[in-house]
């Protein structure tokens, strides 16, 4: 099975003593424990993950912006646990806001205990009605003196009801449209802000809606200028779409290994079902995609290590073709496992499950190749 020599190239030495120490991680301490069957069940298995990741400094990359260590930890992570995986990059997305434009008192404030394991974060920008299309955003955020007052609702919101604080993605300038649109860290326990309550997924993860009305926060929470909220947004998720990718390959190489094993072990008709042609030319077509996924994430990450300002075409590019690789992967792998594939407790039906979402979250893939696309014909514009 293809391991991290692949994408060596892209990788500094102190990266391999990374990637062995989350490997055995994920294979000793994530990796045993059961996935939750339910929604309650997930509520409280996240907070536990959370402060195992902490305890071992899996979410130190975070705060180092080391995203070549960030895409290790995720591959990792996502071969032994889904629901891990979504955790990390809960912490992820309500920690690199902060980085990028808190203040010093917000930051420390937050941050430190985030990466620690200690405090849960969330990121909340989805709403009915604007999910791809974020300038629509209802939420509002008016000042009112040294306060902003908060009313809307998010939904589809990952941690909702177990983070201790959000960054919440208002519109304090709705006629501005995205140049409106400010940042703010809210805490869980602010008064006006509540749990509305969860929204269940296939494969149990912690999501549910959240409704501010007259939610009074210090004006010292605005992350940021006010009105630069969606430009926060934005590099944000162009920071961390290529560890979505990262978490893709690492789904789709258990579903490999889950289908090589079986391959090798189960008979039919008398031999192995890896002697047959047709198997063999499953597993060799998912393990190039899976090849090619893996240069594409780590491509994307060293040029953001290695000082490139924006990745905003090589995360696009991660991001779609390692999410549709490792579905392909996962639903090969189904097929040759056949009726054990899809038993609920298997770990590729477990698999199967969870993949889906990451094609949705962060963009979508067509959103990814529009943005692609997008750049593509700038270029050739600026050329003549």
């Amino acid at each position: 099975m293809p391991d991290i020599r692949p994408i060596r190239a892209f990788l500094e030495p102190e990266h391999d003593a990374w990637a062995t120490h989350m490997r055995t991680f994920a294979s000793e301490t994530l990796a045993p424990r059961a996935e939750p069957v339910d929604d309650a069940a997930g509520r409280i298995e996240a907070r536990e993950l959370l402060r195992a990741m902490g305890e071992v400094g899996a979410l130190d990359p975070i705060g180092t912006r080391d995203l070549r260590a960030c895409c290790i930890a995720r591959e990792a992570i996502s071969h032994a646990s889904p629901l891990a995986d979504a955790v990390w990059a809960l912490q992820g997305l309500g920690v690199t806001p902060l980085l990028l434009a808190a203040s010093d008192v917000l930051r420390e404030r937050w941050a430190p205990g985030a990466l620690d394991g200690e405090i849960m974060s969330a990121f909340a920008m989805t709403e009915p009605e604007a999910g791809s299309d974020v300038a629509s955003m209802k939420t509002r955020a008016v000042r009112d003196g040294g306060d902003y007052v908060l009313d809307g609702q998010k939904w589809l919101i990952s941690n909702a009801g177990i983070a201790d604080y959000y960054v919440v993605f208002a519109s304090t300038e709705p006629e501005a449209g995205s140049r409106g649109i400010s940042a703010f860290v809210v805490p869980a326990e602010t008064p006006g802000f509540t749990f509305a309550g969860a929204q269940v997924m296939s494969a149990p993860h912690p999501l549910g809606v959240i409704e501010m009305s007259a939610c009074r926060v210090p004006a010292s929470n605005l992350i940021g200028d006010e009105g630069r909220g969606f430009m926060l947004g934005m590099a944000t998720l162009d920071q961390l779409r290529p560890t979505v990718g990262a978490a893709a390959c690492g789904m789709a190489r258990r579903a490999l290994d889950e289908a090589l094993g079986h391959a090798i072990s189960r008979e039919q008709f008398g031999k192995p079902l890896g002697d047959f042609q047709i198997i063999q030319d499953k597993l060799g077509r998912m393990a190039i995609e899976l090849a090619a996924s893996r240069l594409l994430v780590y491509r994307a990450a060293y040029e953001k290590d290695h000082g490139a300002e924006r990745i905003t075409v090589e995360a696009a590019m991660a991001k779609a073709y390692a999410t549709e690789a490792a579905q392909r992967i996962i639903d090969e792998a189904v097929q040759i496992l056949g009726g054990r594939g899809v038993l609920a407790e298997h770990a590729v039906d477990r698999l199967y499950r969870s993949v889906r979402a990451l094609r949705i979250y962060e963009g979508t893939t067509e959103i990814q190749h529009l943005i692609i696309a997008g750049a593509m014909i700038a270029e050739a514009k600026a050329k003549g």
